[in-house]
């Protein structure tokens, strides 16, 4: 398999790098080869493209550059900067007039967008590169117990016509990698709605209502967990639990528990929670981890 410029995004970097940490430790023991690169940020695929989309496609350009400059494909470990990095490339090669005004910009500091490299989200790399029996294979603790209800995210899988990995109304690839851990996932009705962290700085009580719909509804579903894919699903779902104390009934907590898929892969390989980096999660799960010997 030919090696990848690993994209952490923002997110990871600067708040839980541990999901980064999670992800390397899978990617080795699987065989995905990724390494650093000389990156900034994706940009947001949604604020910044709505305020100034020339500059949105400048920064998303830069980065897809910067792998070009090694003829090497980049994989995200955040949906929303596989969106934004992909949309970039689509519409440069094939908006001909956007393409030159985003090289003229480049020209300045030496760089020339080619479109030459594709962005992939490590899912899919995963799920379709790797291979469901090859991750198997690896594992050593099979999570046999542990309940889990998925949230894919909103842009890991939209615009479909330009992100072509699944499609997004029969997503499996997520599904496929929890059970492969050993897990069982719990399927729940609000599985396809969005974790709020998109509408947060603006509405934070529909943001807080968004949450604790999913949680609820997951809950009735006898899961014990969340698996997600996206660090901004992951750090809404983790760290603002604790904003749902006012809306909770008597009796009611809210500290349940969200897992990266890569954690809980990594885990499922003989990792410990602590060797991955679970007690710096705001809810770790100690009680449903004990369930499965962790």
């Amino acid at each position: 398999m030919a090696e990848y410029k690993l994209f952490p995004g923002c997110f990871i970097q600067n708040r839980i790098p541990f999901l980064e940490a999670s992800a390397k430790f899978v990617f080795e023991q699987v065989g995905v080869s990724q390494s650093a690169g000389n990156f900034g940020c994706c940009p947001n695929p949604v604020g910044l493209r709505f305020v100034d989309e020339k500059t949105w496609a400048v920064l998303g350009a830069r980065n897809l550059v910067e792998a070009e400059s090694e003829g090497k494909n980049i994989m995200s470990l955040c949906n929303g900067c596989y969106q934004s990095m992909a949309v970039v490339n689509h519409e440069l090669k094939h908006d001909p007039m956007l393409k030159a005004e985003v090289n003229k910009v480049l020209a300045e500091v030496g760089k020339n967008y080619a479109g030459s490299i594709s962005v992939e989200h490590f899912v899919r790399v995963l799920h379709e590169e790797v291979g469901i029996e090859k991750i198997k294979s690896k594992i050593t603790h099979p999570l046999t117990g542990l309940k889990v209800a998925l949230h894919p995210g909103c842009h890991y899988a939209r615009p479909s016509h330009i992100l072509k990995g699944e499609d997004p109304f029969n997503m499996y690839f997520l599904r496929d990698l929890v059970e492969a851990s050993g897990a069982t996932v719990v399927d729940y009705d609000q599985e396809d709605l969005c974790c709020g962290n998109g509408v947060r700085n603006a509405d934070p009580y529909t943001a807080n209502t968004m949450l604790k719909a999913k949680i609820d509804d997951a809950r009735i579903h006898g899961a014990d967990c969340f698996a997600v894919n996206c660090p901004a699903c992951f750090q809404q779902m983790d760290a603002e639990q604790r904003n749902l104390k006012s809306m909770a009934a008597e009796g009611v907590k809210y500290n349940f528990p969200t897992y990266y898929v890569t954690e809980l892969l990594a885990m499922a390989m003989g990792k410990t929670a602590k060797e991955i980096g679970i007690n710096f999660h705001r809810n770790k799960g100690k009680d449903e981890l004990m369930k499965v010997g962790l």
